[in-house]
């Protein structure tokens, strides 16, 4: 029995330990639900520039923790989600954002790794190709003269024994 209560206890401490912990404090929840879940969903868009791969909502820095109240107090103010989001990304850079946006300066981000792709294949594409035309060159006209006379014996050999 007592090997039991050992093993509950170590799994409701295995439990308490592995549940998700929030970042956001209970001073900084709104009383209104809608305004609040506004700003989770904005926080979870939002990087943490001191833990650089988190959101504001998962974070506990100082800076995400002023973040995430900034971005309430812009709420409250009456900003819509895109002009919250605009004033953050004017005082904090593009970076702020965990999907930055489609503009001319992101173009690269955006498309440089599909570009690459591109580029891989058409130089796959161009060296096989050059490979297969080599090879298909140097085949028996590709040979010395010397070298077509033996090639030519050993055939003339093969077909005479068989």
């Amino acid at each position: 029995m007592n090997l039991l209560r050992q093993a509950l206890a170590l799994l409701l401490l295995t439990i308490a330990l592995a549940s998700p912990s929030w970042a956001v404090n209970p001073d900084e929840v709104l009383d209104n639900p809608v305004l609040e879940a506004r700003a989770r969903t904005l926080s979870k868009e939002l990087r943490c520039m001191v833990c650089q791969n988190q959101s504001i909502d998962d974070s506990n820095a100082e800076l995400a923790r002023d973040l995430r109240v900034l971005v309430r107090d812009r709420l409250v103010a009456g900003d819509s989600d895109e002009a919250v989001l605009d004033y953050v990304v004017s005082r904090y850079g593009e970076f702020v954002l965990l999907k930055p946006r489609f503009t001319l300066q992101t173009l690269m981000l955006w498309g440089g790794p599909a570009l690459i792709l591109l580029i891989g294949g058409i130089a796959m594409l161009v060296l096989s190709r050059g490979r297969s035309r080599a090879a298909s060159a140097t085949g028996a006209a590709g040979l010395s003269e010397a070298e077509q006379v033996e090639l030519a014996k050993l055939l003339t050999d093969r077909d005479q024994q068989a």
